[in-house]
């Protein structure tokens, strides 16, 4: 999973210092691939709505059966991922532990590719999609980035966390790359529907006749780091706090580097339907309290990830 959507021009400064945090983390949670289909819990037990400050907030329909489904690509360390004994663990499934205190119910995470997520949720299948889904106009329009047509009536985001895009290649062989611009005449792989996959986009546009990227996208970032793993490309990219704890924890940090600065600094966002309005501003509810009582710095701080943290949970604010 990676920042995942629609591209902005604002760069930002590297975070380096949030690598070292990082590998604390990752010296205690191995990374997992989980499948498909399967249906996890956040790890949360069932909270009774008695309590619970926040669960009048709710829709009636979600109090009465105490669960809100989560969509979600659990493959994307430390956002989420499968722990080693095949527990969905990270930064969303502690902040989603978190809100579910404040409002009484369990949440609980369903596995699925990044890129049907919000299908997922037009269809009702899920309730909300928690991934490390960037927060865009596009998405909130339900436009499609590479189109540029209306596809769906859009989703409203709670916007959570910052998170930028970084390369990383394999370790001791960055092959002159340094920003974006030296990717062209080089092979990339990534994970399809992301950030990533629209800066390369873009950027491929740039790059002289006979110097294009190569371009190899997956349904979820393990693959794509398996296959640069393999020798089978020459860089990576995927979002800042993903990239920076592959570089960590992969081969006991033996596999990869970042390389250059990351880029595209950008609101991670809670997904929601458009018609549940009511179960939006609960969440905004429930992340603003834990925001406000120190449960969401203390989260920050185990996975690493400080830098991104934000100071209010916010509605529809990415660009």
């Amino acid at each position: 999973m990676t920042a995942r959507s629609t591209r902005r021009t604002t760069a930002a400064h590297s975070r380096l210092a949030a690598v070292g945090a990082i590998a604390v983390a990752g010296a205690l949670l191995l990374t997992g691939c989980g499948d498909q289909t399967e249906s996890s819990n956040s790890g949360s037990d069932n909270q009774s709505a008695a309590g619970a400050p926040l669960a009048d907030r709710l829709p009636q329909s979600i109090r009465d059966k105490g669960v809100v489904k989560v969509g979600s690509d659990i493959a994307y360390a430390p956002v989420e991922f499968k722990d080693e004994s095949g527990k969905t663990v990270g930064i969303d499934p502690d902040l989603a532990d978190a809100m579910g205190k404040q409002l009484g119910v369990t949440f609980e995470f369903e596995n699925g590719t990044f890129d049907t997520l919000i299908t997922g949720l037009r269809s009702k299948r899920y309730d909300i999609a928690m991934s490390a889904m960037t927060d865009t106009k596009d998405r909130q329009e339900g436009v499609d980035s590479d189109t540029g047509k209306k596809v769906g009536e859009g989703v409203d985001f709670v916007d959570y966390f910052t998170a930028g895009v970084s390369i990383y290649t394999k370790k001791g062989d960055d092959q002159g790359i340094k920003s974006w611009s030296d990717l062209c005449g080089k092979k990339l792989v990534l994970q399809r529907g992301t950030v990533s996959e629209d800066l390369a986009k873009a950027e491929n546009e740039k790059c002289p006749a006979g110097k294009k990227i190569s371009m190899e996208a997956f349904d979820n970032d393990q693959q794509a780091q398996t296959r640069l793993r393999a020798g089978g490309a020459d860089a990576g990219s995927s979002d800042f706090p993903v990239a920076a704890y592959a570089v960590k924890t992969s081969g006991g940090g033996n596999d990869f580097q970042l390389v250059g600065e990351q880029v595209e600094a950008a609101p991670y966002g809670i997904a929601v339907a458009k018609d549940n309005a009511q179960l939006r501003d609960a969440l905004k509810a429930a992340l603003d309290a834990v925001i406000a009582n120190g449960e969401y710095k203390k989260i920050m701080d185990k996975w690493g990830v400080t830098e991104g943290a934000v100071t209010e949970a916010t509605i529809n604010g990415g660009k």
